[in-house]
């Protein structure tokens, strides 16, 4: 059986199911959208940093970063991007996905170079946008950054409690500039105190289709 498996979301994206979690990387009512709303238009659009550092909570299918890669070419805004995720995908779970065919077809090598740069160093991608992944268990995790902008994209509080915590909040708090922008799918009462706990200020914000809310959080 396949450890993750293709399937198309309702604006016409691709996700993958994961087997091993029984989730689904985007919500089934359209990959892009969700990401779109919740990363890009509720994050990356409220973070005023010329040249922001930004962090994200599972790297997964490279979606978030290739729609901040573009926006960062568009804004023209130097960022550097940091990512964490336990379990790489295979080279053939990626080269199905549809992503640059609807974004932007000229950019699928840039697409295919975000998966391709090596794990656990820092590496030019364009002028505008550096990628480092690395390949870490968010838990233990020893962060070096100080970051900008936060994309909190782990499987949900059902299927991953330990990456919801109070304690893992208050770790990205440290790590977070002054201003700086955390946003997150998950709008569950659990989430919301436990980043209200750790020190942000937390906004409720209406969801993408099929979502009712999200969660947008502020180092103030």
């Amino acid at each position: 059986m396949n450890d993750v498996q293709l399937k198309m979301t309702e604006d016409g994206s691709h996700t993958l199911f994961s087997v091993r979690v029984g989730e689904c990387y985007h919500s089934e009512h359209g990959a892009i959208q969700e990401s779109e709303h919740i990363f890009i238009d509720s994050g990356w659009k409220h973070c005023h940093k010329s040249g922001p550092h930004v962090l994200e909570i599972g790297f997964g299918t490279g979606l978030n970063a290739f729609l901040t890669l573009l926006q960062a070419e568009k804004d023209q805004k130097k960022t550097v991007y940091t990512a964490l995720e336990l379990y790489p995908l295979e080279k053939d779970r990626i080269e199905n996905l549809n992503y640059s065919r609807l974004l932007d077809l000229s950019k699928k090598e840039l697409f295919d170079q975000l998966h391709s740069v090596d794990w656990n160093c820092r590496v030019p991608v364009t002028s505008w946008f550096e990628l480092e992944k690395l390949q870490a268990d968010f838990t233990k995790v020893e962060l070096s950054g100080v970051y900008d902008l936060i994309y909190f994209d782990a499987f949900s509080p059902d299927k991953q409690p330990e990456m919801w915590t109070p304690e893992r909040f208050e770790y990205i708090f440290q790590h977070a500039a002054q201003g700086a922008v955390l946003t997150t799918y998950c709008a569950k009462g659990v989430v919301r105190r436990a980043l209200q706990a750790a020190g942000f200020q937390v906004e409720r914000l209406p969801g993408p289709p099929g979502k009712r809310e999200i969660l947008r959080a502020t180092k103030v």
